[in-house]
């Protein structure tokens, strides 16, 4: 009788676990993003006949801030500014339901930071006008308020050149490489003016005397060459005297990854020429050096970690979160929300915000694929509640791990999974989001040992999420990290009935950055060398590979043919079709062997089941759960 007794006791927190996991959550007003500062209920819904959208400077609120009022029919919005303006009626946008119901509320509303932008990186692949708008109509969305147009880069510069037409000629820009394709000043003039009537401010990035491949091919010296800053000078003249300050207060001017005989030099010849146009300047950081005026965008993390510890002596943009053309693009999500914005809470002064960055580092032939490869636009979910909320979060040493469920942190990325669930499938249906939420899923991870050795004898920890960063597990074990290495992960899925549901499977993620890479698996065999088995019994890739065992690189492939080589989907695994798990009703084990194969810098193992519609529209998978404990009453 007792043992009955657990036994139906455990079948009643089966059920409750479940209806508690795939409850549909509650919409409007609990799934804004970013989250207001501060919402009142009104009670009841209503369908909106009338708004009222006026600016009030008097406003006892910070710039950008913004009240709203619905009740009764009517939307009332108050803004300190123009930029505010667009937040509010963006925020009543965000609440409508899918049948035009409101619900009757009062929030109040401002960021945490002045600067929440997003990077393109048209230098290296060309993006039209009409993409970029479409994507500037997103970022409004979110609150985001700069773009920052990365316009020129090694392959080619996308401005044009009344003074010098041959930096638009084809013939000096990289093959293949959107060859010929720039903006006009017309058209740059009106991605600026569409930007800001969407509340976005444009920073322009004329990069030197880095990065400008395409400069030398065609005057046959460098940037940093007395010769090279006399052509500079016009060009920068130029864009000023077409881009005047009223349309663009800021400039930046690059100044990474190169060594030059005058850095000093340079830099005051930089910040002159936008002093004298009366334009804030910004460089990236590491970068060449320049005074107290200038502001840095920092892109290093051991920077980030620098700056948490000691803080910063400029004013200074946070970009070290990770660029989304690295790492794990579903991880990067957790990684960004777990992110304690500038090291701090709030701005302060020179903490002034962050921007996202995205590069196209590989030649991308489908300029459709650029999102969906890189994590977009799902990322910009996670970034705008950081940065328009700000708060604390983690150091930047400890984002590579998702924490355990007795955390606060858990539970509150947990909450933000079911809004970013809500807003993929009630706004971004059109976006290919390649995203489902998988923090609950629990696995034991075998800390790695040498090739070879027996599963038996390894040492167990917990992990948590549906990507495992296992050189980051090692590393906070203090495991050495060697060449080639094996490690396991495994855990428990109850179903309630025999079934089959879908997964993405990925032993590998390639940096989208350059393709240094395990490639494609070999034929009937996942990539890496990993295998996944259920129950015993061995799962091998969905359907045959295209190109097996090719794009196999151990070194770095930047500024080599493999980089002009796009990436397919199959080579990615958020990409490529969802394998089969077949499910027996009750529990059900899930094995992986997640070797390492070479000293690649990363090391991922990824299984995330999901649900796919007919159109390729992606969700959570109902009707399954993970537990750490099945067996325990």
């Amino acid at each position: 009788m007792k043992k009955n007794m657990k036994g139906a006791m455990h079948k009643c927190r089966i059920c409750l676990c479940l209806c508690l996991l795939f409850a549909t959550p509650a919409i409007n007003g609990q799934n804004l993003i970013p989250s207001p500062v501060s919402q009142k209920p009104l009670g009841g819904k209503v369908r909106v006949k009338s708004i009222d959208a006026r600016i009030d400077k008097s406003l006892h609120l910070p710039a950008e801030g913004y009240s709203l009022t619905i009740k009764g029919n009517k939307a009332v919005i108050r803004a300190k500014d123009r930029q505010g303006l667009v937040w509010g009626k963006v925020t009543l946008r965000q609440l409508e339901d899918e049948k035009g119901m409101s619900p009757q509320t009062s929030i109040v509303d401002y960021p945490a930071f002045p600067i929440r932008g997003f990077m393109h990186d048209t230098g290296r692949n060309f993006r039209s006008v009409a993409q970029l708008k479409k994507e500037l109509d997103l970022f409004s969305f979110y609150k985001l308020n700069v773009f920052h147009w990365h316009l020129t880069d090694n392959p080619a510069s996308r401005i044009e050149s009344k003074a010098f037409p041959r930096l638009n000629d084809p013939k000096y820009q990289r093959k293949d490489r959107d060859q010929g394709k720039y903006y006009t000043y017309d058209e740059i003039r009106d991605v600026i003016a569409y930007a800001r009537e969407r509340g976005i401010t444009v920073i322009p990035e004329i990069d030197m005397p880095g990065h400008s491949e395409y400069f030398t091919n065609a005057f046959g010296f460098p940037m940093a060459s007395k010769e090279g800053m006399k052509v500079l000078e016009t060009l920068v003249k130029e864009f000023f005297t077409e881009i005047p300050r009223s349309l663009c207060p800021y400039i930046h001017f690059g100044s990474d990854e190169i060594t030059i005989a005058h850095p000093d030099e340079f830099m005051a010849f930089c910040e002159r020429m936008a002093r004298q146009n009366n334009r804030e300047i910004l460089a990236w950081n590491p970068g060449l050096e320049g005074s107290g005026e200038v502001i840095y965008q920092v892109w290093r993390a051991a920077v980030g970690e620098a700056i948490e510890k000691t803080g910063c002596t400029h004013r200074y943009i946070d970009s070290y979160m990770g660029y989304l053309n690295t790492g794990n693009p579903i991880f990067n999500l957790y990684k960004c929300f777990m992110h304690t914005p500038c090291g701090i809470e709030k701005a302060d002064g020179k903490a002034l915000g962050g921007i996202l960055c995205l590069w196209n580092d590989v030649r991308v032939a489908d300029k459709s694929l650029t999102f969906p490869h890189n994590g977009m636009p799902e990322a910009l979910l996670p970034f705008s509640e950081r940065f328009w909320r700000g708060g604390k979060g983690v150091s930047v040493a400890e984002e590579d791990l998702i924490p355990g469920p007795s955390t606060s942190l858990w539970k509150e990325m947990h909450d933000f999974e079911k809004k970013m669930a809500y807003h993929r499938d009630r706004f971004l249906k059109d976006w290919n989001v390649r995203w489902v939420g998988s923090l609950d899923e629990h696995w034991e991870v075998s800390l790695p040992e040498r090739r070879g050795t027996s599963i038996d004898s390894m040492k167990w920890v917990d992990a948590w999420g549906g990507v495992v960063d296992i050189k980051a597990l090692a590393q906070k074990h203090h495991v050495e990290i060697l060449p080639t290495m094996d490690a396991w992960m495994k855990t428990r899925i109850f179903s309630p009935k025999d079934t089959v549901v879908y997964a993405w499977v990925g032993f590998e993620t390639p940096e989208r950055s350059n393709r240094m890479s395990d490639g494609i698996g070999y034929q009937g065999q996942w990539e890496a060398q990993g295998r996944l088995f259920v129950n015993g019994n061995e799962i091998f890739p969905p359907e045959p590979w295209n190109e097996p065992g090719k794009y196999r690189s151990f070194d770095y492939t930047w500024h080599t043919a493999l980089n002009e080589i796009p990436y397919t989907n199959e080579q990615l695994f958020w990409m490529r079709k969802p394998a089969g798990i077949p499910l027996k009703a009750g529990e059900n084990t899930i094995l992986l062997y997640c070797p390492r194969v070479f000293p690649n810098e990363t090391w991922f193992a990824s299984f995330i089941p999901l649900s796919m519609d007919t159109s390729g529209h992606v969700s959570e998978v109902r009707g399954i759960s993970f537990s750490k404990n099945w067996n325990q009453p």
